[in-house]
């Protein structure tokens, strides 16, 4: 039997509350101090994930790094999230977690992530000034490109299948959505 979390009543679960979860498979967040738990993602998921790692890690500046979950984004002490594909300043990593909001945050939804990426994420994110964020829907397939503008999200991008779209930031970037899915079940 393994080890057993016991969580703590009454209160907002914190960064440290997080740090004592088990390495089960499972992806644990903490959205406003109350914590997010999803399953591991499907084979599709990772298929379409590792193009779109690909695709920006080949158009990535020197300086910046693109990085795919898991890895802590700690926007607050009752915040921390695991975008599927982030890019932020090579500078700004710390040997544990990215300590700062990144420039680009990027969700591959799934059945079991949908409302979550695509409400509670994006607020979040948008709240702490992440100036992108993107949703990849592989069974559409499509991409939509929110940017920052005045504090709120504004969409600036939205491809469908064989549609293509092109990005300037946080670098320029072109993108099919149906190069992502293509020979994927």
């Amino acid at each position: 039997m393994g080890t057993v979390t016991v969580l703590p009543r009454g209160r907002a679960l914190t960064r440290a509350d997080l740090e004592r979860m088990p390495d089960d498979g499972h992806r644990y967040e903490l959205v406003d101090g109350t914590l997010v738990v999803t399953p591991a993602p499907s084979p599709r998921h990772q298929i379409v994930l590792a193009r779109l790692h690909r695709l920006l890690a080949d158009a990535c500046p020197a300086d910046l790094m693109v990085l795919f979950a898991p890895l802590d984004v700690t926007l607050d002490d009752s915040t921390v999230l695991q975008p599927d594909l982030l890019v932020a300043s090579a500078a700004e990593f710390t040997d544990r977690d990215l300590p700062v909001t990144p420039l680009l945050a990027l969700e591959v939804l799934s059945p079991s992530t949908r409302q979550v990426d695509l409400t509670l994420k994006r607020a979040r994110y948008e709240a702490a000034g992440c100036p992108s964020y993107w949703v990849v829907d592989p069974d559409e397939p499509s991409v939509i490109v929110w940017e920052l503008g005045d504090g709120a999200y504004v969409e600036r991008g939205r491809a469908i299948a064989e549609q293509a779209l092109t990005v300037s930031a946080p670098f320029a970037v072109s993108l099919t959505p149906s190069d992502l899915t293509a020979g994927v079940r």
